[in-house]
């Protein structure tokens, strides 16, 4: 079962696949679930990421606002990433803005180069079908500090957070996000 369950998730850790296995109606213990999966060489290659996050900059860098803060609903707190995408011929970026309360996917824009328009794009997408957030959580990334994107921001009377300098987990959910979209999406298709 272990196995077809990884055939049919090929980035399912062992943590998921024990979890599988208990949707299916099994009783499984995730030690054992790892213990097996390491005999049989199912455990999930870790890939190797690209940097794009760019945190040292002249640029006003905010705190936190939303350390242990609980989202209120929709709209209350957005928080934003950016993806790197290599195919064959080039590499893409892919800038996604997600509600945290809905885990909706308010913005996004797929682009080629990594810079203040590819995160501004997605934002503006975002605001053109959605309330503005009262909170924008993203990296401190000079895409994200750019003076015109805090700018927009600004106009729509958004509050500005970032995580600290080296601290992927203050920015949890979207990095959560992107490790999803990565490895269901990106590492499964050609």
């Amino acid at each position: 079962m272990m196995e077809q369950i990884a055939l049919e998730f090929p980035c399912y850790g062992y943590r998921r696949i024990t979890a599988e296995l208990r949707r299916r109606g099994h009783v499984a213990n995730h030690k054992r679930v790892l213990r097996i999966m390491r005999q049989e060489t199912l455990l999930v290659q870790v890939k190797r990421y690209v940097r794009t996050n760019f945190s040292r900059h002249g640029l006003e860098q905010y705190p936190n606002l939303v350390r242990d803060l609980e989202p209120e609903g929709p709209d209350h707190i957005w928080c934003g990433d950016i993806i790197y995408i290599r195919l064959r011929a080039e590499s893409l970026y892919l800038a996604v803005l997600m509600d945290i309360f809905t885990r909706a996917i308010r913005g996004w824009y797929l682009g080629r180069d990594l810079t203040e328009e590819l995160v501004r794009t997605a934002l503006e997408r975002a605001l053109a079908a959605h309330p503005a957030p009262r909170i924008h959580h993203s990296a401190q990334g000079v895409q994200y500090a750019a003076h015109g994107y805090v700018a927009l921001l600004e106009a729509h009377g958004t509050q500005i957070s970032m995580a600290a300098v080296g601290r992927p987990m203050e920015n949890a959910y979207a990095e959560r996000l992107i490790r999803t979209l990565k490895e269901e999406e990106v590492y499964l298709n050609d």
